[in-house]
């Protein structure tokens, strides 16, 4: 395909899931997703994944500390149903049990360059009081069947939650051929976007 007569854009992620914070919780560890839109499609790279289980450190301020890479290329002809990581973290309960201890998602990065986010996470809630003792009595919190469901919002409405931890997320963004289409997502500085013979286009911020 000639450069010229780009008919798809292409965004790269790269980046970590750098950690967690959960001050009630220890030995936890995060599974991870990308979500996105019926126009886009992976090329290369894992689109989900499992982290190590890590313990709390006291060089860390109590941090839970992964570092677990990230890395996928996608393609799209349209920035509709922009990718969105989801992200879920486990850990044993009283019982010896994993239960989730947070749901929680954040869209790729818009722009070309570096990007840090601090995702804030939640973990559904039962509506009665007996669904809440039999809950803790069985050692089974309430799941979602598919944790996309995250990013999709679509019945999330009537869902009872309760915010508990965030976890930090690295990225590290490039595009390719996104202006060829008609996209500019560059920042509005021009003199810190660089763009290489190849298409790609990164930025140092």
């Amino acid at each position: 395909m000639a450069a010229s007569n780009a008919t798809v854009f292409l965004l790269t992620v790269n980046g970590q899931i750098e950690g967690a914070n959960f001050p009630e919780y220890d030995n936890l560890y995060c599974k991870y997703c990308f979500v996105y839109g019926h126009d886009w499609a992976p090329t290369s790279g894992l689109e989900e994944g499992i982290t190590q289980i890590t313990c709390k450190g006291v060089q860390s301020s109590h941090r839970l500390i992964w570092n677990f890479p990230l890395e996928a290329t996608f393609k799209s002809t349209s920035p509709f149903g922009w990718p969105q990581l989801v992200v879920s973290v486990y850990g044993p309960d009283v019982f010896g049990n994993d239960v989730v201890r947070g749901y929680g998602a954040t869209h790729i990065p818009f722009t070309p360059g570096h990007h840090t986010r601090t995702i804030p996470m939640f973990v559904p809630e039962p509506t009665w009081r007996l669904q809440k003792f039999m809950s803790w009595l069985l050692g089974r919190r309430p799941e979602y069947t598919d944790p996309k469901v995250v990013a999709q919002g679509e019945g999330r409405e009537v869902t009872r939650v309760r915010s508990q931890g965030f976890v930090t997320v690295s990225f590290h963004i490039m595009t390719k051929d996104m202006k060829k289409m008609g996209y500019d997502t560059g920042p509005s500085n021009p003199g810190i976007t660089q763009s290489s013979t190849s298409g790609w286009s990164t930025s140092d911020q």
